[in-house]
């Protein structure tokens, strides 16, 4: 089977919400509680259709070869807008747009479905994201990291600026780390 990286359109979010869904709950398990997982999912997690609409958001599709058929096995992208992180449901969403000579554009909302998970399709997707984003003049990167996505961001040059909560329902929140690379 073959891994192609393509731009996400609108009709692939449906089968997004159900990559996000599986890939919070099967590998990020270790990392965040049960209740923590479930609220963030709600209200934090998500398909981004700004990034869709962007055009800065890419799936991971694996073609079957006995069917005709493809399926998403990766997401993640890259934002020239100010959000840190966050669905379409998310309230802290900001829309304004960043100036490549002075911000830094956004690394945002990578999901690999545990199945497929540590055979480089994170790796691919990052590497397609960084590429855009430097054809679109931005010189760093910033991300708000799960506490599961800081080994494999710090692998590849991100360093830790600093940690944050997102506040979740029920007083809990979200711990995730705001990483940065140069290009």
């Amino acid at each position: 089977m073959k891994i192609q990286i393509r731009h996400a359109v609108s009709a692939d979010i449906p089968a997004l919400r159900e990559l996000i869904d599986a890939s919070v709950r099967g590998l990020q398990a270790r990392d965040y509680a049960p209740a923590q997982i479930e609220l963030a999912l709600k209200t934090v997690y998500g398909a981004d259709s700004q990034l869709i609409a962007d055009g800065t958001y890419f799936v991971a599709a694996i073609k079957s070869s006995e069917k005709n058929d493809s399926a998403i096995v990766g997401c993640g992208g890259w934002s020239k807008r100010k959000t840190l992180y966050g669905g379409d449901h998310w309230t802290g969403r900001q829309d304004t747009l960043l100036d490549p000579a002075r911000d830094a554009a956004k690394i945002r909302a990578f999901f690999i479905h545990p199945a497929w998970a540590r055979r480089g399709i994170g790796g691919m997707i990052l590497e397609t994201c960084e590429s855009a984003a430097r054809s679109a003049g931005f010189t760093r990167f910033e991300m708000g990291a799960t506490l599961t996505g800081v080994p494999f961001y710090r692998a590849r040059g991100y360093v830790e600026l600093e940690h944050l909560e997102v506040p979740l329902p029920d007083g809990l929140s979200l711990r995730i780390v705001r990483m940065a690379k140069h290009a």
